[in-house]
């Protein structure tokens, strides 16, 4: 169960990927104990490099994220989660996915439809 944590200054990345349809629905970081209590709780927990803390997915929103299977690469330096979403998304801007947006003639374009109203869920 041991990670190498030492690459990335104490983190591995983490790919969250959807147990029923595949899709990448967003990457983050951890760090030992996000790692350690994704592992215990069965919920995603990350650690934020902007706020410097740890956060479990979905503690405002709601929107959890329940493990169904943890991978790890060859290098033990990044993991994929594969999860149950519990919720209508995962991203902080309304979709289902993080991935929402695709390069269309040199710009980012959204591509999805919104599944949630972020002001509601949380607030604005």
């Amino acid at each position: 169960m041991t990670l190498d944590f030492k690459k990335l200054d104490g983190l591995v990345a983490a790919v969250v990927q959807d147990h029923g349809t595949g899709r990448v629905l967003m990457v983050g970081f951890m760090n030992e104990e996000a790692w350690r209590k994704t592992v215990e709780t069965g919920f995603v927990h990350f650690y934020s490099r902007s706020r410097n803390k740890l956060w479990m997915k979905g503690e405002s929103s709601g929107h959890r994220l329940a493990v169904k299977e943890l991978r790890t690469d060859c290098d033990q330096d990044a993991v994929v989660a594969t999860v149950e979403p519990i919720g209508p998304g995962v991203c902080h801007e309304g979709y289902e996915s993080c991935f929402f947006k695709r390069l269309e003639g040199g710009a980012w374009n959204p591509v999805d439809t919104r599944t949630f109203d972020p002001n509601q869920v949380y607030g604005g």
